[in-house]
């Protein structure tokens, strides 16, 4: 959990204090200067550039040493001397005045640090590692500024020209934002790459005067067995569009914050044992939201279609004439089981492999127990933890061997991942350690587990 708070501050016509005048100030002073801010220098001894910026007017150098009451009415403050037990006493008379205070190269003693910029004004991008390793944050912002084009501050600026016509003739924030996504996807964009921006801001009042608005629609999306870097291109971009997100209890911390930052989450998530929302509910839910012409996401992990009742959910929305379109996601069985070293099939094991649930309707058929006992095969069993006693007599009972290897995979794919691995016969009490969510793992592929693991411990 990071302990700063990021933030931009209008220095504008503000006053800073710079303790220091040599080469590591002058670089401070010069973006002080870009913001726009009154900058004060207290030192002893100024280099080229700091005694230019002072004999051209830009700066004001106010004495020769630093004395706490020019603290009194700055805005912030930058100490950068080499002197340790000065740079201690800026940052400490700083605390008591309650002023933001950063010493350079002295985490400990700054009260705010000062992030590494990718400047694309008014587009700015800020990246700290909280001054724990500014080497890596280099190396990361070469790679973001050839990432980045140079005609987005352009952009922008074209932008905030036309940002209240805009608001004026499209009413809702939901409108609007799509008016503009559009727009920043469009020949728009390609003009202001082009260095044409006459032709960009004819193409933007073109494109507000023949924009309608635009009906709901529902995705559904999977969004895998939980470890973030394993969703689809498609499943992050569907997220960081999406209007409002329903989504299930599965889903990871670390997934739900790459959802767009204002849009509405909604927990509809189903657990065994615990409350859970009713499937004709969320139905309803989707219906709902999309009727009012929002942009819908049905997050769920793993894949929609496999257990994740996404046929159900895209039948009640076709009876409604609603638009909707299914974004795969990695099934657990296969996420989780890649994580764990488990191959599910293999020349000399397995030649096939079956996933089924433990979890079935209360008036549900009764499960093919001597198609599932079958030799050479992997079993892959959803949600039957609970269920693991029957489990594992009704396979013996239909020929699988007490000997055969099984494998419990807690939280597959994720930091906390965990593998229990033994016979059938030890299956019910394996699976009373198991935490949920967990996937039991049936067949000599589970086996290999101990040779091949190569996931956390």
């Amino acid at each position: 959990m990071s302990s700063y708070y990021p933030i931009f501050a209008d220095l504008n016509n503000r006053p800073v204090l710079v303790v220091g005048g040599g080469h590591v100030a002058a670089r401070k002073i010069a973006s002080l200067l870009k913001a726009g801010a009154l900058v004060r220098i207290a030192a002893q001894a100024l280099c080229d550039e700091v005694a230019q910026w002072v004999q051209e007017g830009r700066v004001s150098h106010i004495a020769d040493s630093f004395q706490p009451g020019q603290l009194n009415d700055v805005f912030l403050v930058i100490g950068a001397t080499d002197n340790a037990a000065l740079n201690r006493q800026i940052a400490s008379e700083a605390e008591r005045r309650q002023k933001l205070v950063n010493i350079v190269d002295t985490q400990e003693l700054c009260s705010f640090i000062l992030p590494s910029v990718i400047d694309r004004a008014p587009i700015q991008i800020a990246i700290s590692s909280q001054g724990t390793s500014p080497v890596l944050i280099r190396l990361l912002r070469e790679k973001l500024e050839a990432l980045i084009p140079h005609h987005l501050g352009e952009v922008a600026s074209l932008a905030g020209k036309w940002r209240e016509q805009v608001k004026a003739r499209l009413g809702s924030i939901t409108e609007r934002r799509r008016f503009w996504e559009n727009l920043f996807a469009s020949r728009f964009n390609t003009l202001m790459a082009n260095g044409q921006p006459q032709q960009a801001e004819e193409e933007l009042e073109q494109q507000l005067n023949g924009h309608t608005r635009q009906p709901g629609e529902v995705t559904l999306v999977g969004a895998g067995p939980g470890d973030p870097e394993l969703l689809t291109l498609k499943a992050l971009q569907a997220i960081q569009q999406a209007d409002i997100v329903l989504y299930d209890a599965l889903i990871s911390d670390e997934i739900l914050e790459l959802v767009r930052r204002d849009a509405i989450r909604e927990s509809v998530g189903k657990r065994a044992g615990a409350h859970s929302v009713a499937q004709e509910d969320t139905n309803q839910r989707l219906i709902k939201y999309a009727k009012q012409g929002l942009r819908v996401v049905r997050l769920k992990g793993g894949d929609p279609f496999v257990f994740g009742r996404g046929a159900e959910e895209l039948e009640a929305l076709r009876e409604e004439n609603i638009a909707y379109r299914v974004i795969p996601g990695i099934t657990a069985a296969l996420g989780a089981t890649a994580y764990a070293g488990i191959p599910l099939t293999h020349r000399d094991h397995a030649q096939t492999a079956m996933f089924i649930t433990g979890h079935c309707r209360p008036d549900g058929d009764e499960l093919e127990w001597k198609t599932l006992a079958r030799g050479k095969q992997t079993l892959v069993i959803y949600m039957g933890t609970i269920k693991a006693e029957e489990i594992s007599h009704q396979l013996i009972a239909h020929g699988r061997k007490e000997n055969t290897p099984i494998a419990i995979i807690s939280h597959g794919t994720r930091k906390n991942q965990q593998v229990q691995t033994g016979t059938l016969a030890q299956l019910p009490e394996l699976a009373k350690q198991a935490q949920a969510p967990a996937l039991i793992v049936v067949g000599e592929t589970a086996g290999l587990h101990s040779n091949l693991k190569w996931f956390g411990d």
